[in-house]
């Protein structure tokens, strides 16, 4: 099918000039631990959108959106879910040795106007806004939206089967260093990928978590190099917070405006030396 978005402004653009700041709502899954041993042991994990990391204050992240992907790469269940006002907890069961993902995705294109003081949204696909013949609403703009909260845990022997890349959205591709393999004092090489493609000159920002006890947050920015890799030296053992995203603007679809966002955000857990 022929694309309908037209005019939409080169890769290097939008990264040079559309990464946003850490916002104040965070979002995060948090495992009660990442690194295993045993037969078949279970993780129980929080969900939740907050204004302090691993503090739910905010809202609940919908149980709809996560998935785990298990060693052999295959989706395996989460059990004993429950979503509460402010967050969601879940269980897993590590039937198998090696490395799980837990993720939750969300995704959408919708379209936004006004119509005197009332603010008019409406969700659906590219081809559907195309044939609803919307286009001619007053101030109408159109977006699109991806974003990517996850986790990882390993019983035993780590592994990398669950960790390739989807090639959608923004994704950090573990090319050098393992998830579960982090230590103080030690430098973590990670590659950030845009739908299948790594991006340069993208900042990262990192904070330790329970920043609700300080009176400075202490966020490290870095930012990607022409390869997408960047590099984090933890200095010190706790559990950590990461989020980058990028903007486009200057495409449109049937003559609307047209903007895409990503995102993206992940717990690690550093253990110490």
């Amino acid at each position: 099918m022929k694309s309908i978005i037209r005019h939409t402004i080169p890769i290097a653009l939008l990264l040079a000039s559309a990464t946003q700041p850490v916002l104040a709502h965070r979002a995060w899954i948090l495992p009660s631990t990442t690194v295993l041993s045993g037969d078949t042991p279970w993780v129980t994990f929080d969900a939740a959108v907050s204004n302090n990391l691993f503090f739910p204050n905010h809202r609940a992240t919908s149980l709809d959106s996560v998935e785990a992907i298990a060693p052999d790469g295959k989706k395996v269940e989460i059990q004993n879910g429950s979503e509460g006002k402010f967050r969601s907890t879940f269980d897993l069961e590590l039937a198998q040795e090696g490395t799980y993902r837990i993720a939750a995705t969300r995704g959408g294109f919708g379209a936004f106007w006004k119509e005197g003081e009332e603010r008019k949204r409406w969700r659906g696909t590219p081809e559907e806004f195309q044939k609803a013949g919307l286009q001619n609403k007053d101030g109408i703009r159109v977006s699109e939206s991806f974003s990517r909260v996850e986790t990882f845990v390993t019983s035993g022997q780590p592994s990398k089967t669950a960790l390739k890349p989807t090639g959608k959205g923004l994704e950090i591709v573990f090319t050098t260093t393992h998830p579960n393999d982090l230590f103080s004092g030690e430098e973590a090489i990670f590659t950030l990928h845009l739908n299948g493609k790594p991006v340069a000159n993208v900042e990262v920002a990192i904070i330790k978590g329970n920043d609700r006890f300080r009176n400075d947050a202490g966020e490290t920015s870095v930012k990607t190099n022409e390869k997408g890799e960047f590099s984090i030296t933890w200095k010190e053992a706790g559990r950590y917070w990461l989020e980058t995203s990028v903007s486009e603007e200057g495409g449109e679809i049937e003559g609307v405006p047209f903007s895409k966002r990503a995102s993206y955000a992940a717990t690690f857990e550093v253990l110490p030396e």
